[in-house]
């Protein structure tokens, strides 16, 4: 049934990104109506939040973007898991910002209305977890190494050990996930959020790591390693 399910899904997102060639998105994707246009979709394990994306490119070096890194990870997440039987859907599947899909809410803050976007879709598609992709970046060219950031709920903590767990492992790190309450995302997303910040582009180390396609499959196993875990944890 899981397979069966995440074949539409696929499917839908083929269709999702063809729409983005040319500037249009199907109105199931950013209205309340979403669920009841896409049946198949109330059965989501795992939403992969593509941090940033079009004008925001999040943080850089040089000609490295974060945005584009996030994008490169999160498909290679949602293969990995896809093969792991789980049903998973992404948020952006290609360069452009979700702040140009939400036209409900009134704002001018471009960002807010990402913000917004993201986790409005989070609770329409009310998956079992949202993992939201970002990399990170510190005065400090030493600093290395993957940090999650999680809800004050016990599910996303859960959530949080599990793939921190993971990467610290594949970084040989010993860092501990912390909490983010003042962080848009995890303070309005009702289904159990971490924020994976996947390394750091300021570090030589990280940052081989982060834009190489073998250690990004490196990256996005560790990903999915951790929802396993956590995933079998919920049994």
């Amino acid at each position: 049934m899981k397979l069966a399910v995440a074949a539409m899904l696929a499917l839908t997102v083929l269709t999702f990104q063809a729409g983005h060639a040319e500037a249009s998105v199907p109105e199931s994707w950013y209205l309340p109506e979403l669920k009841s246009a896409n049946p198949a979709i109330s059965s989501v394990d795992v939403l992969i939040d593509v941090g940033h994306g079009g004008i925001d490119g999040g943080t850089s070096y040089g000609e490295l973007l974060e945005k584009d890194i996030n994008l490169a990870i999160g498909k290679k997440t949602y293969e990995t898991l896809r093969r792991k039987g789980y049903v998973v859907l992404m948020n952006r599947m290609d360069d452009y910002a979700l702040s140009g899909e939400n036209l409900w809410l009134k704002t001018r803050s471009r960002h807010i209305k990402d913000l917004a976007q993201r986790s409005h879709l989070c609770n329409e598609v009310k998956p079992k977890i949202m993992i939201s992709l970002h990399v990170n970046s510190a005065r400090n060219s030493s600093k290395r190494g993957a940090i999650l950031i999680h809800q004050a709920k016990p599910q996303s903590k859960q959530l949080a050990k599990a793939v921190q767990a993971a990467m610290n492992a594949l970084y040989g790190t010993g860092d501990k996930s912390v909490p983010g309450r003042t962080f848009y995302l995890l303070k309005y997303s009702k289904a159990p959020t971490v924020i994976v910040e996947m390394g750091f582009l300021t570090n030589a180390d990280d940052r081989r790591m982060l834009s190489e396609a073998q250690s990004q499959q490196r990256i996005a196993d560790a990903i999915a390693a951790g929802v396993e875990q956590y995933m079998q944890q919920q049994q």
